[in-house]
């Protein structure tokens, strides 16, 4: 017997409407969810870890600008790839006057267990900005555990007010969203 005859003398008529129906109900709640992590409207976690010289950094220092949470490695390419639109978008929006924020910064994170590497890629990448953090503890990091990181590059844009308002901005989009939020 072939497996679709089988699948359709198995399953009734009537199960099959309720298992479509119920795909109905659920499938706006399946295209509109935002897998991974924090999500968009919340309030975004204070993060307070090792800066580049070695003294804490805050994300609340931000406060009062538009920033992009950036989780990122040196070791991982699509990070690195992505590292240049991050760039132009800091150097295009970094004075400008937001709804919500005057400023955009980038507060980067990264999930590097060695800081020589980590050091060199922000180099290499020309990662201007000086909010640069790692607890070098990898997939450890204790706040890519706390922003609910499964994989990089991961970002979350928050606005003036530390609220979550886009997140995993690639590309072109990241500039698209800044603009839709200027003054």
């Amino acid at each position: 017997m072939s497996l679709s005859l089988f699948y359709r003398r198995s399953i009734s008529p009537t199960v099959l409407s309720l298992l479509c129906g119920v795909a109905f109900l659920w499938l706006p709640q399946i295209v509109n969810a935002q897998p991974g992590g924090l999500k968009v409207g919340e309030k975004a976690p204070e993060i307070v870890q090792t800066g580049v010289d070695g003294k804490d950094l805050r994300l609340s220092n931000l406060k009062g600008k538009m920033v992009l949470i950036d989780f990122w490695a040196s070791w991982c390419k699509p990070c690195r790839y992505e590292n240049p639109n991050v760039v132009k978008a800091y150097e295009a929006f970094k004075n400008s006057k937001f709804k919500s924020g005057n400023g955009f910064a980038v507060f980067s994170v990264s999930l590097d267990q060695q800081k020589d590497p980590w050091l060199r890629a922000i180099t290499e990448d020309k990662l201007v900005w000086k909010e640069h953090v790692s607890d070098l503890k990898g997939w450890g990091n204790a706040a890519g555990q706390m922003y609910g990181v499964t994989g990089i590059p991961m970002s979350y844009l928050i606005d003036g007010n530390g609220v979550i308002i886009a997140k995993n901005l690639r590309g072109p989009a990241l500039e698209e969203t800044l603009k839709s939020h200027l003054k």
